[in-house]
């Protein structure tokens, strides 16, 4: 089976009923209001077309956007790009489940950008209601956020959200399909459907006679698809909640599989880019005389605060582009490291309050009249650092563009291609590719800019562009840099009082701006991780501050819980033992919310927390909320002669329901190891305008011998279906924390720990 097919150079019942307009009132009469513009409730209701419609040729048949089929096989459609979470294999088992397919019988693609990919899960965490909220106003303000995503047609995979999305909505494009092909046998056998049963991808007859699927696709290709369907109960799933081998496991471990990276056509030219390393600032002048001479090399062509060299293949360019000496302007943002921290530190004020997002009992009066305890934290910018570095095939003509990238937001990459070479939308055609990792950084578009410049430069030819690795870190856009300053008290051995302040940069306004627009009002994820804390602490306040944008910054894994949810926790565990109670007992006696307390409860047995763990070491527990999944974790350290040891780590986490047992435990491990490396190791800082890290050796995450044994337990008892791509990650930073103060003593405040601690 082929799960990476990439084209030549010239080459109705969708939505969850947890999510449909139809679950909610649907208030302000009837009308969204999204960007200005009033969409009326059958715009809303109105289904975006199916974009395989205008790609079929005789006897295909198309049902949905989801499933194409042919005499010569099947295709499922995964539009969510696959930046190595697994969700390609995720979104075609959906579709196989219900569609009665096995594995191998298909072939899959990730489409081309389209409405009617818009993702129906975008809009639940930008709303500002803590997820178990069900008021009136919140489900209604939900319901107009989820109008807008569609009626505006939002492709993006982000935010944990793909399983969510497709869950119901994939499950049912497969049934549709079944019950169309089953209606088409009916059609040329004359028996009733009701005596017609699906397996692996063929009808099959009262007698047992199989027809399979592609014999079908002409015949089904003259009905109207059967969208009155039932989804199938979970005790007849064949794949869902089975182990399963993902899609691209085999050709990942055999180096078969072709990322964005590895694409290579006939007569292809290779580009390297030079762009300021102050971002934004620009190319004042530049001397490429002994670039030009160089082995190899085609063209130098300028490019926005740069340039390109342009060579025949992609060392040469490189080595070229490193021979160009230039003059930079100065960047739009402080050029060093302390005055950013300096800004951060004066954001505090009425005048950059962004939003007070709780606030229950009295806190101003609980912190006059007893013993105050104050703290301050960091949490730096931190890099994306995916193995693949960016790159994009272009190829332009006068009246088309081909371009094949990998990009988490395939309809912003043909948006910005068409504003760079002036053509058309629909005549600029993206084809999305598989990504060596990205953790937020695939959301950004400066690449495909740059390539569609020099496409549009070199008409005619195609082009790869390839960030080296060193350019791939300086021209990225970081993790929002973010301090909090908390203040809270105790009394009789419960915590009492917990007032977060906290200020940092909106990676959303951040990542808006380089759009052209805004949000409007303040940003959720400013306070996401803290404000949603599970507790029902007698006095608790969460205040955020925007910081004005400094260096740009861009969404990093998990967002604002991952500098939040550090602060917020580890704050929280510095009352609990000022209070003289015990970290896990007393998070459980303030957790008012039944799936917090579930978690807790679980991973408090997987450690056994309360057993003795010896000399010298020490648990620490964390929780975090993230893009609404629940998350409790449990490190244990070694405090080592030469430092500290991470032993093991316990997570669990409440999800709803688990599509690939194996994918999810990975999932989950991958995220522990994500966010213990980078709270351990990691650090972005500038000076003189310019990022100081321009590869892993000074940007190091965790080494294997680091690595700790990670126990994970995922609870499916919620009835909603929960994302856990990113989840794993907030908690990571603050459970070492408390773990090493527990084994040490010693309270460490500030990303990256290895400032305060050393680690073996």
């Amino acid at each position: 089976m082929d799960t990476a097919t990439t084209p030549e150079p010239s080459s109705p019942k969708t939505r969850s009923k947890a999510r449909t307009i139809g679950r909610r009132a649907f208030l302000v009469s009837s009308v969204v209001i999204a960007g200005g513009v009033a969409f009326g409730y059958y715009t809303v209701k109105k289904p975006h077309l199916n974009p395989l419609r205008d790609q079929l040729g005789p006897d295909e048949a198309t049902f949905n956007p989801w499933v194409k089929i042919s005499p010569k096989g099947i295709t499922l459609i995964t539009p969510h790009a696959d930046i190595g979470q697994g969700v390609a294999s995720m979104q075609a088992a959906l579709i196989a489940e219900e569609m009665d397919l096995d594995f191998g019988q298909f072939e899959i693609s990730q489409g081309t950008p389209s409405a009617a990919y818009y993702n129906t899960a975008l809009a639940g965490e930008t709303v500002p209601f803590l997820r178990n909220d069900h008021g009136i106003v919140a489900e209604s303000v939900r319901t107009i956020a989820d109008a807008m995503v569609k009626v505006m047609g939002m492709q993006s995979t982000g935010g944990s959200s793909s399983t969510i999305d497709s869950f119901v909505k994939l499950r049912t494009a497969g049934a549709v399909a079944r019950e169309t092909l089953k209606e088409a046998a009916f059609k040329r056998t004359g028996i009733p459907v009701r005596d017609l049963r699906t397996a692996s991808g063929a009808v099959i007859l009262p007698d047992a006679t199989k027809i399979p699927y592609t014999q079908l696709a002409g015949d089904a290709a003259k009905l109207s698809p059967v969208t009155d369907v039932v989804l199938r109960d979970p005790s007849q799933w064949r794949l869902i909640g089975k182990k399963m081998e993902r899609l691209d496991i085999v050709p990942k471990s055999t180096g078969t599989l072709t990322y964005g990276i590895d694409l290579d056509f006939k007569g292809m030219l290779y580009a390297a880019v030079k762009v300021s390393p102050r971002i934004g600032a620009a190319r004042l002048g530049y001397d490429a005389s002994k670039a030009k001479a160089m082995r190899g090399v085609k063209a130098i062509l300028e490019i926005p605060n740069g340039v390109a060299v342009i060579a025949d293949n992609t060392w040469r360019a490189f080595q070229a582009a490193d021979a160009i000496t230039f003059t930079w302007g100065k960047a739009p943002y402080p050029p060093d490291q302390d005055a950013h921290w300096a800004e951060v530190g004066r954001s505090f004020t009425k005048e950059r309050l962004d939003k007070e997002w709780r606030h229950e009992g009295d806190v101003d009066r609980a912190l006059s009249g007893a013993k105050v305890i104050e703290a301050e934290y960091r949490a730096p910018y931190v890099a994306h650092q995916p193995l693949e570095p960016l790159s994009a095939v272009i190829k332009v003509t006068d009246g088309r563009a081909d371009l094949w990238t990998a990009s988490q937001a395939p309809g912003i990459a043909q948006q910005k291609a068409a504003e760079v070479t002036g053509l058309p939308l629909e005549n600029v055609h993206v084809y999305n590719q598989y990504a060596g990792g990205s953790f937020g950084h695939r959301l950004e578009f400066d690449h495909v800019k740059l390539a569609a410049e020099i496409g549009r430069q070199m008409k005619g030819q195609v082009i790869k562009m390839t960030f080296s690795r060193e350019e791939d870190f300086t021209h990225d856009y970081p993790r929002q840099i973010a301090m909090a300053r908390p203040r809270g008290t105790v009394k009789n051995g419960r915590v009492e009082t917990c007032d977060l302040h906290i200020a940092a940069v909106s990676a959303a306004r951040s990542y808006m701006s380089r759009l052209g627009t805004s949000i409007p009002g303040a940003d959720l994820m400013l306070a996401a991780g803290a404000w949603d804390l599970p507790y029902k602490i007698p006095n608790f306040r969460v205040t955020t501050y925007a910081v004005p944008e400094l260096a740009p910054v861009s969404s990093w894994r998990s967002v604002g819980p991952s500098t939040s949810a550090f602060f917020a926790d580890c704050f929280l565990d510095e009352l609990i033992h000022a209070a003289g109670a015990d970290p896990m007992e007393e998070r459980l006696r303030l957790t008012d919310d039944p799936e917090a307390r579930r978690v807790l409860e679980t991973v408090a047995r997987m450690s056994n927390w309360g057993s003795s763990l010896g000399p010298n070491r020490g648990r620490g527990v964390a929780f975090a909320t993230t893009l609404g999944t629940p998350v409790a974790e449990v490190v244990e350290v070694w405090n080592t002669p030469d430092g500290i040891q991470i032993e093991k780590v316990y997570v669990a986490a409440e999800v709803g329901r688990i599509v690939d047992p194996v994918n999810f435990e990975n999932h989950v491990q991958g995220g522990v190891v994500w966010g213990l490396g980078h709270a351990m190791n990691c650090e972005i800082t500038y000076a003189d305008g310019m990022i100081q890290q321009p590869n892993y050796h000074v940007h190091e995450a965790m080494r294997l011998r680091q690595c700790p044994e990670i126990i994970v337990k995922g609870i499916e008892t919620s009835a909603e279906i929960r994302g856990i791509g990113e989840p794993p990650v907030p908690p990571a930073a603050p459970a070492l924390a408390n773990a090493i103060f527990a084994a040490t003593g010693k309270r460490i405040r500030e990303m990256p720990f290895n400032k305060h601690i050393n680690f073996v």
